[in-house]
């Protein structure tokens, strides 16, 4: 069985490493997080491991993963260039949805396999993530000597895997940025609209509950264009630019949100709108 390095503890490494714990497909040696504690507690969670006090005790290892935050990636990479366990060239990757396999450059100078590889799941909670991993897809890239080790242990996993190019990572990771992360925002400003206007909060409940449901159904039923309502959708520019207005007095950052999403909404159902109007000051 291949061992595998684990560079961040966090929801994504810790559910990484207990599924492919629990499948025996691979052996998790080292973790290596911010603390001592921080990886106690993933290596608790993940069910294997030692813990790792920084980069330079971490021992050789077939695989390596990187899942720390993106702005972190490229720093890692460096870092563990210059230790060494770097002396053995393996096969290292990182979990970022937007950049790519180029953030392990070091590594790749010294004769590494690198890639990138992200499932596309909301890791809110790592013991939720684990019952909710089979059938996730997971966007593959880099080099070929990772991809044939990559996809059959995320495949054993359940993962579908799938290949991506590099330059095309930015706008993937946005794509789910727009179906997941701004879906909370936009409840957010929803529920703030209806606290300012008055409606009771157990209504708001509610309300949020039942139209987020109903929204979730046609969507999935009749596709985003089948499933899309509202004024912009039929059309009704007045109303979209009164309501801009008096959301962009509210909030200004909402009626920008407002405007720009009503745009996009009319053009899915091909009806051009003029921009909303500057608010009355």
């Amino acid at each position: 069985m291949k061992s595998l390095n684990i560079i961040g503890g966090g929801r994504v490494g810790r559910t990484l490493g207990r599924l492919w714990h629990d499948r025996g497909a691979y052996l998790i040696q080292d973790v290596l997080t911010n603390s001592a504690a921080s990886a106690s507690e993933a290596i608790a969670f993940i069910g294997a491991g030692h813990v790792a006090g920084a980069l330079q005790t971490l021992r050789a290892a077939d695989v390596w993963m990187l899942a720390v935050p993106d702005r972190q990636i490229a720093a890692v990479a460096s870092g563990l260039a210059q230790t060494a366990s770097a002396n053995r060239p393996s096969i290292a990757f990182h979990c970022s949805g937007a950049l790519a396999s180029t953030e392990l450059q070091p590594l790749r100078d010294l004769g590494w396999h690198v890639a990138s590889a992200h499932c596309l799941l909301s890791f809110a909670s790592p013991q939720a993530a684990l019952q909710q991993f089979p059938g996730t897809p997971c966007a593959l890239e880099g080099d070929a000597a990772v991809l044939a080790e990559l996809e059959p242990s995320f495949q054993a996993i359940g993962a579908r895997c799938f290949a991506i190019l590099a330059e095309h990572k930015l706008l993937y990771h946005a794509g789910a940025v727009f179906a997941t992360n701004f879906l909370p925002v936009l409840q957010s400003l929803a529920n703030r609209l209806w606290q300012d206007s008055g409606v009771p909060p157990e209504l708001a409940l509610q309300l949020n509950k039942s139209l987020l449901q109903n929204a979730v159904d046609n969507i999935l039923a009749l596709g985003p264009a089948g499933a899309l309502t509202g004024p912009a959708a039929r059309g009704d520019k007045a109303l979209v630019a009164r309501q801009g207005q008096a959301v962009a007095q509210w909030n200004m950052a909402a009626g920008q949100a407002y405007a720009a999403l009503s745009q996009l909404a009319a053009e899915m159902g091909t009806i051009p709108l003029p921009p909303s109007p500057a608010p009355d000051m």
